[in-house]
């Protein structure tokens, strides 16, 4: 069956179903890039920022982090260390409030996802049952076993075809949607470590001072 035989089959609602899914994808590649530039370059920087104010070298350090300000953890490293005399306890809450902030970011399209996941079936529900009844409304009673019946099944297999494409959107997004779910899950952890290490230094530090 040609691409535009297959939309016709489908009905109205493949049009939706088309947006969504090309919504979809364009959101889901957006986060690929995200998470796959978070992952090579994160460790590398904690790891250097880490040694580098392990050493009392708080210039260098606050340099690294502000060149590389499009990653959440240095944003989150910064609001703490560039506060002025902060204590200990300040500086974690500064931590903490930042990290906060940065939820939003790491949780980005999670509502649209959940959106698309969820009405994407009901959709292609709608469109089966809206063939149904455009099939069986051209059914006369007297006519079973005629002509007219093999074209209601012909209809029905058709219609069927905007359940399966609203099901396929939603399964290849679930399917990513949770993929991301998981890599959020376990940045918030990495970010509660890597913040935890760096509050440690800094109360090291602190101490020495006072």
């Amino acid at each position: 069956m040609a691409i535009s035989n297959f939309f016709v089959a489908g009905g109205v609602v493949m049009l939706p179903l088309l947006g969504f899914s090309i919504l979809a994808v364009a959101l889901i590649m957006e986060r690929l890039i995200f998470w796959l530039r978070l992952g090579k370059r994160q460790n590398r920087v904690v790891e250097e920022v880490l040694n580098l104010y392990r050493q009392n070298n708080v210039v260098s350090t606050l340099e690294t982090l502000r060149k590389n300000t499009d990653l959440p953890i240095a944003r989150i490293f910064l609001a703490a260390l560039e506060l002025e005399q902060a204590t200990p306890e300040e500086f974690r809450l500064a931590l903490e409030s930042e990290a906060q902030a940065e939820i939003p970011l790491l949780k980005r399209f999670q509502n649209i996802f959940e959106t698309i996941i969820s009405l994407a079936p009901l959709l292609g529900l709608l469109g089966t049952v809206l063939g149904l009844i455009n099939s069986f409304a051209s059914l006369n009673i007297g006519d079973v076993g005629g002509t007219k019946t093999v074209g209601v099944t012909g209809g029905i297999s058709e219609a069927l075809i905007s359940t399966a494409s609203g099901l396929l959107v939603a399964i290849i997004t679930l399917l990513f949607a949770n993929t991301f779910r998981g890599l959020y899950l376990r940045q918030i952890a990495r970010i509660q470590e890597y913040g935890g290490q760096l509050e440690l230094l800094y109360r090291r530090r602190y101490e020495r001072e006072h």
